[in-house]
C-alpha cells in the first residue's frame, strides 16, 4: 500500500459545533493569506459567517510536518 503525503493536512472535516463542511477551505484559507488578506477578509471570503466555524480555521496548528518526521513508513 502506498500512502501519499500531498495533500498534506489534518484538519477536521466538519465544524464541531454546526456541522458545516469546513475542511474544504484550509487549501483555500492559506492561500488567501499568501495573497495578503486578513484573516477575517479571508474568512469572509470562503463564505464562514459563523463564529464557531471561523474558529475552526483560524485555531487548527498544522503538526503534520512535525509528525512526518517520525513516519514509520520511511524506515
Amino acid at each position: 500500500m502506498k500512502y501519499s503525503y500531498g495533500a498534506k493536512m489534518i484538519i477536521p472535516v466538519r465544524c464541531f459545533t454546526c456541522g458545516k463542511i469546513v475542511g474544504n477551505k484550509w487549501e483555500a484559507y492559506l492561500g488567501l493569506l499568501q495573497a495578503e488578506y486578513t484573516e477575517g477578509d479571508a474568512l469572509d471570503a470562503l463564505g464562514l459567517k459563523r463564529y464557531c466555524c471561523r474558529r475552526m480555521l483560524l485555531a487548527h496548528v498544522d503538526l503534520i510536518e512535525k509528525l512526518l518526521n517520525y513516519a514509520p513508513l520511511e524506515k
